[in-house]
């Protein structure tokens, strides 16, 4: 292997990094996945190697091959998984640092992507619900804008099937998300949802939360969560000022994400975080903007990106 071809080699891990990352959810799985692709780029003969003609479409390759596998024995061991299962929240300030950017990325305003937003835990949340085919298409081609062609070996399908999944997957992404809101609105309700839970308001947290909303809470079996989801405002409300009665020395802080802010919080002495609440906003039928989701990672595998 020449030095030049080394060096383009190893220029490769952030971006792959995000890619398997946007795939499976979490950053250790990611790792994982990359690392094995190196390891098997390695264990070839020089020989191999020298004629592989890019590496970076190669290690693109195999590590999307590599997640698609993950992906399809995932869903069985979520089964086994202690409560319920949330992808992991990054920093918005540690997405470029970890992950570097796609060299490109589509023009397509219906297909784009944007970068902050494609490692949201709300965009996450519904790739999670996506065949893991239409997962990784949408994820090469929506978000690094790789070719149907390229596509097509690395999911064993045609390439006008590849299509067709990018489609499905896209279709489903808009329904799934239908009535986001910006990012300027999302942060004013957050904003009033932190003032409702520090001034102890039940009606005035209510009334932020949709009649809906949903809270998920991902302890992992690692600390104390709620097993299952909490459904409907009152319900929502009672939980997380029940929540804040019993932990008052909790500190709260706000921090940017991919959804916009979030709320990280520990204990009142250190740096710790103990985890990490990230709400989905939407616009209702009323026309006002309600949180529609509560999303409270706590899993303490999924924290290590917020530790300082």
């Amino acid at each position: 292997m020449t030095l030049a071809q080394a060096d383009e080699v190893q220029r490769e891990r952030p971006r792959l990094l995000g890619m398997a990352f946007r795939m499976l959810g979490t950053f250790a799985d990611a790792e994982d996945a990359v690392q094995e692709a190196y390891l098997r780029w390695h264990k070839q003969g020089d020989d191999e190697r020298q004629r592989i003609h890019s590496p970076a479409a190669w290690l693109t390759r195999v590590t999307s091959r590599i997640c698609l596998d993950e992906l399809g024995s995932a869903r069985v061991r979520r089964e086994q998984y202690v409560g319920e299962w949330l992808p992991e929240p990054v920093p918005q300030g540690r997405v470029s640092e970890l992950f570097g950017e796609p060299r490109e990325v589509l023009t397509d305003p219906i297909g784009r992507v944007e970068l902050d937003e494609s490692v949201s835990t709300a965009l996450l949340v519904v790739l999670e619900s996506l065949s893991p085919a239409e997962r990784v298409v949408f994820v090469l081609h929506d978000v690094f804008a790789v070719p149907f062609g390229e596509i097509a070996d690395i999911v064993g399908r045609t390439p006008d099937a590849c299509r067709q999944l990018a489609t499905s997957a896209r279709r489903h992404v808009r329904e799934r998300r239908a009535g986001r809101v910006s990012t300027a609105v999302h942060d004013e309700v957050v904003q009033a949802f932190v003032a409702a839970c520090r001034g102890g308001d039940l009606a005035a947290l209510t009334a932020v939360l949709d009649p809906a909303v949903e809270l998920r809470s991902d302890g992992g079996g690692f600390v104390s969560a709620a097993r299952k989801p909490v459904r409907g405002a009152l319900n929502v409300a009672r939980f997380l000022l029940g929540i804040m009665e019993k932990e008052p020395d909790t500190v709260v802080a706000a921090e940017l994400t991919g959804d916009g802010i979030a709320l990280r919080f520990g204990p009142g002495t250190g740096d710790a975080v103990a985890g990490v609440l990230n709400l989905h906003v939407r616009q209702s039928e009323s026309g006002a903007p309600h949180i529609a989701d509560v999303w409270i990672a706590m899993n303490p595998q999924k924290l290590t990106l917020w530790q300082h």
